[in-house]
């Protein structure tokens, strides 16, 4: 992604204030997923990152992650494993719950999606303080396949969210803020 790309989808993330708790300053991507130009430049950025990788499968964290995700799985020929909240996937699941910068919550994953052949990106919109992608890391690497990859469209430096991942952990974003 270059200079001018990049600009281009950090000008048109929106800020709101408060939200979902007062202090915290939400970075909201879905005006950047409704700009077309703004998502194929982040389409072609995963691709640039990913494509050479082998990955067989993508993991998009709920809700967000599933834009880019199912579009990096489209674009690389992988398949698309959504990871969601509890009851919302209809088969049998394994789960992981976590603390967040304000809550608690809880992941499932289908048991059959990830198998031990697998080369997986784990993909979200945003990494603030880490806790959500960790589980869903954690919940991933439970499932032993070959390789996991962490991604996301941007990173909230100042909260020191890739600190929280061991050091093997490959985590990428395409922008910070």
């Amino acid at each position: 992604m270059n200079d001018q790309e990049l600009a281009k989808v950090k000008s048109v993330v929106r800020n709101i204030p408060d939200f979902p708790v007062p202090g915290i300053q939400f970075k909201d991507l879905t005006t950047a997923f409704k700009d077309p130009e703004a998502l194929e430049i982040m389409a072609k950025a995963l691709i640039d990152i990913y494509g050479d990788k082998g990955v067989t499968k993508v993991v998009g964290v709920e809700a967000r992650g599933f834009i880019g995700g199912a579009i990096l799985a489209n674009r690389l020929g992988a398949g698309f494993v959504p990871l969601r909240k509890p009851g919302k996937l209809p088969a049998e699941v394994i789960q992981k719950s976590y603390a967040k910068e304000y809550g608690t919550d809880t992941l499932e994953i289908h048991k059959d999606a990830i198998t031990p052949d697998d080369v997986v990106v784990i993909h979200d919109d945003l990494l603030a303080t880490g806790g959500t992608m960790l589980a869903a890391y954690e919940l991933v690497k439970s499932m032993n396949p070959k390789k996991v990859y962490v991604n996301f469209i941007c990173d909230l430096a100042d909260l020191h969210g890739r600190e929280v991942f061991p050091p093997e952990v490959e985590v990428t974003s395409l922008f910070t803020f």
